[in-house]
């Protein structure tokens, strides 16, 4: 059975605008579902299954815009360049990133952003290797950008404006920003895939994004009380004000908290710390992608671009709702 299902996964179709297309899936895409050795090979799923259904490959695109996002912000912050010196076939002709550029970071802090960018480049790899993808959308990533996020989070100017790659912590703060929403998006994707290498996939891609958010809240919770020169605000507000903010954002409740909350918003109603986001029985929460556009645009309206994303994502899901009224 083994045989016949490498057999015939190899090439599949979906509809894409009423055409058929076909994808390549290479054999080593599979390697972790069927390994030669009987002891490191996983049971076959239980009935005759598609490794990717036709209706898992848009949602697994959609994900490329946040990963772009992540790599070439990560990738910039810690060695000055992005993905088109690293990896450059991966862009597929899309746009250089605005604004990009080597932030001011410590030794430690560099080598953490740097193993995170390059991290990115496999994810990127990853999914476009599984089921091709689309080229770079146009990313914001310079510092006036954030410098209007922040502003948005505080509803009020931040004076002198937020500068992300001007030290490590404001750079720690900008990136408090990123990789969460992209842990949400997978969570939410998840239930709606049927393909076992989609979900293989979406779970290893969520297993690392966790990690990566993770860090980045035990860094700042690490300086909680920390103040953040020159404002008057502690890490832990700039971190609630930022969460606050992606919540009213995407107008679909609370589903995004600071790293300090009071206990009655922690684990089991019972815990300020709040290192690790999550819903009242310690599940990440979910977000759907219209959620995440509205948040990643800055605009609160998936049909209209900005933030991050002057020109909006790319990919049919993206775009559909550019396309839209």
């Amino acid at each position: 059975m083994v045989s016949s299902i490498l057999s015939i996964s190899f090439f599949f179709f979906t509809v894409v605008s009423g055409n058929f297309h076909s994808f390549y899936l290479p054999p080593e895409n599979f390697a972790s579902f069927y390994l030669p050795d009987p002891k490191c090979e996983p049971s076959p799923p239980a009935t005759f299954a598609w490794p990717i259904y036709p209706e898992d490959v848009d949602l697994l695109r959609f994900p490329l815009n946040l990963e772009h996002l992540e790599c070439d912000f990560f990738l910039y912050g810690a060695y000055g360049y992005g993905l088109d010196k690293i990896e450059p076939e991966l862009a597929m002709g899309g746009p250089p990133p605005i604004g990009a550029q080597k932030a001011n970071l410590d030794t430690r802090t560099r080598n953490l952003i740097g193993e995170f960018g390059l991290e990115e480049v496999g994810h990127l790899r990853a999914i476009k290797s599984t089921v091709g993808g689309f080229p770079r959308p146009l990313l914001d990533l310079s510092a006036h950008n954030f410098a209007k996020l922040f502003d948005m989070a505080f509803e009020n100017p931040l004076s002198p404006p937020f500068d992300p790659y001007q030290n490590s912590l404001n750079y720690m703060l900008a990136s408090y920003v990123i990789p969460y929403v992209g842990l949400v998006g997978y969570v939410g994707a998840n239930p709606l895939l049927n393909g076992y290498v989609s979900k293989r996939l979406v779970a290893g891609l969520l297993g690392v994004e966790s990690g990566q958010d993770a860090v980045i809240r035990h860094y700042l919770y690490d300086r909680a009380e920390e103040r953040v020169h020159p404002y008057n605000y502690t890490v832990a507000e700039f971190t609630s004000h930022l969460s606050d903010l992606r919540n009213r954002l995407a107008m679909c409740g609370i589903k995004d908290e600071g790293v300090v909350v009071p206990p009655k918003s922690g684990a089991e109603n019972k815990s300020s710390t709040n290192v690790l986001s999550a819903d009242p029985n310690s599940l990440s929460y979910a977000r759907t992608p219209r959620e995440i556009l509205r948040t990643v645009y800055g605009t609160g309206d998936e049909h209209r671009p900005g933030g991050f994303f002057p020109n909006g994502g790319n990919g049919r899901i993206a775009r559909q709702y550019l396309e839209m009224p």
